[in-house]
């Protein structure tokens, strides 16, 4: 008989027990306590938890005091039953069995002694018994039921202990909690699960936006993967600093689901960008690449010297002369549009000079030879996109907030708005959109900002460049820190934590992969360059051991 201390005692636990279990976020974890506060609470020896689905009863947490049993859950071993059926194979309920008993009627089975036991077939526990040389007797087999009623999942305790250590029945009143606490315990799994099955469907359709946007230009399908991906490893370099000003910087699980969901979000503005300013591969292109416009033009003036020729108008060497000027002014016209190097006063100054030049198009008027349009395009110093193309590039980062910030996110997800439309800003506040400085980031958003830059670098994906090798694009990240482009601390823990290599290794092809001289890098230090040497030099000594090993 308990005393009504005792039972009191009890009842704070459950109440303990269960506010505990409504707060575990991460379901293998929350299994395991369920199954161990039951255990426990009931003085068990051990317990099986299961979960009902598919008419089946699956195995999710196994323990056992005295055989040492530890399995399934965050922490377990692989749990390799077999599910156990809920129906027999004539379509029957398998009532013969207690776990499925209480899954198919909802309600508790309370067995003193299993070798007892009438109506259940223990054979299986027997012949356990005679393995292990365990006394399998007292089991509680109660049902765990939804807020609808539905059996989700059957806890199963056996061998209940006395206070001296003897095996005992289950009493009544274990019962009644170990009721309680299953009832609790099914609401704390129903609610993890709705809000893992939420938590799938949100990113399903983040993946659905990336998809559309992959559909609309796959330059950018992969640039919506590999920057979650690179910025989870930086926040985790980070996470791991112990020295210098980044030493403070933590993360639990919850920062990191909203750093992830802010990386799968970071470019959805996107999705209004058009298509062909997105995949604009050369100067001209628009739906089609107009170079070959162009390219007729210089055909036809090639012709009009020709008949020049034929006519006595021109010589034969003021012919060859002619063609051999046209020839060197296509080809012009043709790198400019590349838009692959940096162009200079002279270069553009030529474009200038052959867009001037006269030719008579289809209806016989004599006009310039190249459009105002096509000369603004041709005569772009860097890359292909004029400024108003760019502009709407960079919009994409206005309709991304616009966008992030009309969501009701709830408060484990508030700061997505901020990290994914960060990526753009710089620390001396000359980015954009809103030009905020250093001190006016967060962390996050500063890591997604050298992820962003640094993918972009080395993606070999783009229509309108190769992808840099490593030493290229850490040249240029390098001096994106000297210039106050990207943070500083951010940069050194990038190289010191090896976060550039664990990225390139997994999506960069070989070629890419090159040697790196530290003391060229622009921002390193010396010390950082001697220990990034010391790291390359050791990793590479280590390989070299390797391969006559692997070669046997």
């Amino acid at each position: 008989m308990q005393s009504a201390d005792d039972i009191l005692a009890r009842l704070d636990t459950l109440n303990a027990i269960g506010i505990a279990l409504s707060h575990e976020r991460d379901l293998p974890t929350l299994l395991e306590r369920i199954l161990e506060a039951a255990r426990e609470f009931a003085r068990a020896d051990g317990g099986t938890l299961y979960r009902v689905e598919d008419d089946r009863l699956h195995f999710a947490v196994l323990r056992n005091h005295s055989l040492g049993y530890f399995k399934g859950g965050r922490h377990g071993e692989p749990i390799d039953f077999a599910p156990l059926p809920l129906y027999l194979p004539d379509g029957s309920g398998n009532h013969g069995m207690v776990v499925a008993h209480a899954a198919l009627t909802g309600e508790t089975v309370n067995i003193p002694d299993a070798y007892d036991a009438e109506g259940y077939d223990f054979s299986g526990t027997r012949a356990f018994d005679a393995r292990t040389g365990y006394r399998s007797q007292s089991f509680l087999t109660v049902p765990m039921k939804d807020h609808d009623g539905r059996v989700i999942g059957v806890l199963q305790l056996i061998n209940a202990k006395d206070d001296q250590g003897n095996t005992v029945a289950f009493t009544d009143a274990d019962q009644r909690l170990v009721e309680s606490l299953a009832s609790q315990a099914a609401i704390a799994l129903n609610n993890r699960r709705l809000i893992d099955q939420l938590e799938n469907l949100f990113e399903a359709l983040i993946n659905l936006i990336n998809t559309a946007i992959d559909e609309k230009s796959p330059y950018t399908g992969g640039h919506c993967e590999r920057v979650p991906v690179l910025t989870s490893l930086l926040a985790e370099a980070a996470h791991r600093t112990e020295v210098g000003p980044l030493a403070g910087f933590r993360m639990n699980e919850a920062d990191r689901y909203e750093l992830k969901i802010a990386g799968l979000l970071h470019d959805c503005g996107k999705i209004t960008t058009p298509v062909h300013v997105v995949d604009k591969a050369t100067k001209l292109q628009t739906l089609f690449d107009r170079i070959e416009l162009v390219d007729t033009r210089f055909e036809v003036l090639r012709r009009d010297a020709e008949i020049a020729l034929l006519r006595g108008e021109l010589d034969e060497d003021g012919y060859r002369d002619r063609l051999a000027r046209l020839d060197a002014d296509r080809e012009a016209v043709r790198e400019a549009n590349i838009g692959g190097e940096f162009m200079d006063d002279a270069r553009i100054a030529n474009i200038r000079r052959i867009g001037a030049m006269r030719w008579r198009g289809p209806d016989g008027s004599e006009q310039s030879f190249l459009s105002a349009d096509e000369l603004e395009n041709l005569c772009i110093r860097r890359g292909t996109l004029t400024e108003a193309e760019r502009g709407i590039i960079n919009h994409h980062i206005v309709v991304t907030i616009r966008m992030l910030e009309a969501l009701p996110w709830p408060p484990h997800l508030r700061r997505v708005p901020e990290y994914a439309g960060g990526h753009h800003e710089r620390m001396d506040g000359k980015g954009y959109p809103r030009g905020l400085t250093r001190e006016q980031m967060s962390i996050p958003a500063r890591v997604m900002g050298i992820a962003d830059v640094f993918e972009a670098l080395t993606a070999a994906d783009r229509p309108y460049k190769t992808g840099k090798t490593l030493s290229e694009s850490l040249t240029i990240l390098g001096r994106m820190k000297l210039d106050n482009h990207v943070d500083p601390d951010l940069f050194d823990v990038f190289l010191r934590e090896r976060v550039y290599l664990e990225y390139a290794e997994r999506f960069l092809p070989p070629e890419q992969i090159d040697e790196i001289d530290w003391h060229r890098i622009p921002g390193v230090s010396p010390a950082l360059a001697a220990e990034l040497a010391a790291g390359d030099e050791a990793r590479r000594a280590a390989k070299g051991a390797a391969a006559p090993r692997q070669g046997r």
